[in-house]
């Protein structure tokens, strides 16, 4: 399975966010994560993405006999490159975006379903803006956030720090008219 078709499945998407920013889990407790996922549906969509080498085994330990595994994302793992973003067809386009909103949609209801949440005290956003811009001013917008994020990007878990998900979408808005192109 190539590395689109393994991550445009929502829930080896949200296995992927639930283990990111350095975060080491074991299958139960990411069944705990999404409890709407069977044990068994977890366990082959994290043996799934160990075999494709998105995930590692972190640590092992007894437990009742058993042996638990705690996972973590291996930090030379497979991405979806510019060259296999622009390779997609409009349809993988499509059913990586489903994917990537039902992940954002869960991941909301899970925080809204957890005992104490409070979205205004939490700094909860969810705006929308449109934003007039050339190619130029595009491709600038682009690396001054990615300039203001990427330091951000090597947090990793400690006291009085909690993960925040941050989902950036940018996409054309419509087609600009001709007296929308007149200055």
């Amino acid at each position: 399975m190539d590395t689109i078709e393994l991550l445009l499945h929502p829930v080896r998407l949200r296995v992927v966010h639930a283990l990111s920013g350095g975060r080491v889990l074991t299958t139960s407790e990411l069944c705990a994560r999404m409890p709407e996922v069977s044990k068994v549906t977890m366990y082959r969509h994290v043996a799934l993405l160990t075999e494709a080498g998105f995930l590692e085994v972190a640590e092992e330990q007894r437990v009742r006999g058993a042996v638990e595994r705690h996972y973590r994302l291996r930090q030379d793992r497979p991405v979806v490159d510019a060259g296999a973003a622009a390779a997609m067809s409009p349809d993988d386009h499509r059913r990586g975006f489903a994917s990537a909103m039902a992940v954002l949609i869960a991941e909301f209801n899970a925080y809204l379903d957890r005992d104490g949440a409070e979205p205004t005290a939490d700094g909860v956003s969810y705006r929308q803006g449109t934003f007039w811009l050339t190619p130029d001013e595009l491709t600038e917008l682009s690396c001054e956030l990615l300039n203001v994020l990427a330091p951000r990007l090597a947090n990793r878990p400690e006291p009085g720090r909690a993960p925040y998900l941050l989902s950036p979408i940018l996409f054309p808005a419509g087609p600009t008219t001709p007296d929308e192109e007149r200055p």
